[in-house]
C-alpha cells in the first residue's frame, strides 16, 4: 500500500509532506476527489482522525495526523535524512523552528485570518495583539536570516519546508507588501524557497496579497415572523430595536466604535522634567558645526538626572559581525523596532572597527531613572546587549557619552563603519 495524503490539494498543511516527499524521494499520494467538509466528516475518515481535521496520512501500519508529525514521519523514511540536520544540536535546531513556526508564526496567522474569513467573531484587541506577537516573531526570524540563507545549516532541512509553509497562509491572504517591507530577510527567504525546485512543484507560483480580507458585516438576528404578525402596522421603535439580541460581533463591533481613554504611558506620569526632548532633538538636528560647543554644550545645558537617564549599550555578540551591510541592517532594524519609544528617547548607535568583526555599541537616554519596562517587554533586541548605566559623576563616562552623541573617529581608537540616530 502506498503513502495516501487525505488533504486538498491547495491545503498548507497538506504541502509540508507532499514537499518533504519531493526531498527525500519517497512517494505519497494524494486522494483523489477530497472535499472539505464532506470528506472529512465521513465515517472512514473519522476512524483515522476522530478530530476530523486534516491532513491524515495513511500508511500499511495506520494513519498518522497532525501536519508536522506527518511530515517528520515521511522524512524519516529515508535513512539518514538531511532533512534533520547534520548532527544532534542541529536536529536539536530544526525542532526549535519548526515549534516556532507553528506556535509563533501560523498559530497568530491563524488568530488574525479566521475572523475575516467568517469562522470567528472579530475582536480588534485581539486581532491586535495577535499581530503584535507576529510581529515579534517575523522581528527573531528577520534577525536570524540576517546572517543565514537556512534555518539550520547551509541547506534546506525540515525547519524550512514546516516555515516556508506557514508563511505560505501569511503571504498569500493576510501580509501585504507594506506589512512584510519591515522584515526584508524574511521576504528574502521566503521567495527562496517558494523558488527552489521541489517547493514550486508543490506550491506553484505564488503571489503576495496585495490587500487584507475585510471583516464581514455582521449579520442581524431576524423579527420573530410571530411579533411581527401580531402588529403588522406598527412601525418598529428606535428604543425596542436597542433592546432587541444581538450577536457577539454586532456587540463587538459597537464597542470597538465607541472612543476609549487612552492608557497613559506611566511615563507621562513621572514629575515634570526641566530637560524637555523635543527641544534637544532639534538642537541636534541644526546644529550643522561647532558641535562640540553647540549641541554638545547644549545636551548638558538642558540634561536632567532626575527625570533622565543614560545608558550605554554592548552588543553582546559582535563575534557574529562579519559581514558590513548585515551588521548595519541589524542596527537598522534594531532602530525601526525602537520607534514605539520615540516619545521618550534619544540614541546613538555606533558600528565600529574598519576589519572584521565589527563592534555595536550605542548611548541612550530614556525618561526616567531605568529602562522602560514597555520597551523591555516589546522590543525583544533590547535583551540583545549587555545595558549600563552612565554614571555622569565620572568624567571619562561623561566623556564618552559626549564622544558618542558627535560621532568622534577614531571612537576608543577605531575607525567608525556607521552611525546611526534615533530621535
Amino acid at each position: 500500500m502506498a503513502l495516501v495524503l487525505h488533504a486538498g490539494k491547495t491545503n498548507k498543511n497538506g504541502f509540508k509532506t507532499l514537499i518533504t516527499a519531493e526531498y527525500t524521494g519517497i512517494k505519497v499520494e494524494l486522494v483523489e476527489n477530497f472535499e472539505m467538509g464532506v470528506s472529512n466528516k465521513s465515517p472512514e475518515f473519522l476512524k483515522m482522525n476522530p478530530i476530523g481535521k486534516v491532513p491524515v496520512l495513511e500508511t500499511p501500519d495506520g494513519a498518522i495526523f497532525e501536519s508536522n508529525a506527518i511530515a517528520r514521519y515521511v522524512a524519516s523514511l529515508k535513512p539518514d535524512s538531511s532533512l534533520f540536520g547534520s548532527s544532534q544540536i542541529e536536529h536539536g535546531l530544526v525542532e526549535q523552528w519548526i515549534d516556532c513556526a507553528s506556535l509563533e508564526i501560523d498559530a497568530n496567522l491563524l488568530v488574525w485570518l479566521r475572523p475575516r474569513m467568517g469562522f470567528a467573531a472579530h475582536l480588534r484587541p485581539v486581532e491586535e495583539a495577535a499581530i503584535t506577537a507576529l510581529k515579534r516573531a517575523l522581528g527573531a526570524l528577520n534577525t536570524h536570516l540576517a546572517s543565514n540563507t537556512f534555518l539550520v545549516g547551509n541547506a534546506v532541512t525540515l525547519a524550512d519546508i514546516v516555515m516556508t509553509c506557514n508563511l505560505y497562509l501569511g503571504f498569500t491572504r493576510l501580509m501585504t507588501k507594506n506589512f512584510t517591507a519591515e522584515f526584508p530577510h524574511v521576504e528574502r527567504y521566503f521567495w527562496t524557497m517558494v523558488n527552489q525546485p521541489n517547493v514550486a512543484k508543490i506550491v506553484g507560483e505564488v503571489k503576495q496579497t496585495e490587500s487584507v480580507p475585510p471583516v464581514p458585516a455582521a449579520k442581524k438576528s431576524p423579527q420573530p415572523k410571530e411579533a411581527a404578525k401580531s402588529n403588522p402596522k406598527v412601525e418598529p421603535k428606535k428604543e425596542v430595536k436597542k433592546e432587541l439580541p444581538k450577536t457577539e460581533a454586532e456587540a463587538t463591533e459597537e464597542v470597538e466604535d465607541a472612543p476609549k481613554p487612552k492608557a497613559k504611558n506611566p511615563l507621562d506620569l513621572l514629575p515634570p522634567s526641566k530637560m524637555v526632548l523635543d527641544e534637544w532633538k532639534r538642537l541636534y538636528s541644526n546644529t550643522k558645526s561647532n558641535f562640540r560647543e553647540i549641541a554638545i554644550k547644549g545636551f548638558w545645558d538642558m540634561y536632567d538626572p532626575e527625570g533622565y537617564s543614560l545608558w550605554f549599550c554592548d552588543y553582546k555578540y559582535n563575534d557574529e559581525n562579519t559581514v558590513s551591510f548585515v551588521t548595519m541592517n541589524k542596527v537598522g532594524g534594531f532602530l525601526q523596532r525602537m520607534d514605539l519609544a520615540r516619545k521618550y528617547a534619544f540614541g546613538k548607535m555606533l558600528v565600529i572597527g574598519s576589519e572584521t568583526p565589527y563592534k555595536v555599541k550605542g548611548l541612550w537616554l530614556f525618561r526616567g531613572q531605568e529602562i522602560p519596562q514597555f520597551i523591555m517587554d516589546e522590543c525583544y533586541d533590547m535583551e540583545l546587549y549587555e545595558w549600563t548605566k552612565v554614571d555622569i559623576s565620572d568624567e571619562a563616562q561623561k566623556e564618552r557619552v559626549s564622544q558618542m552623541i558627535e560621532d568622534q573617529e577614531p571612537f576608543e581608537g577605531e575607525a567608525l563603519l556607521d552611525a546611526k540616530c534615533f530621535k
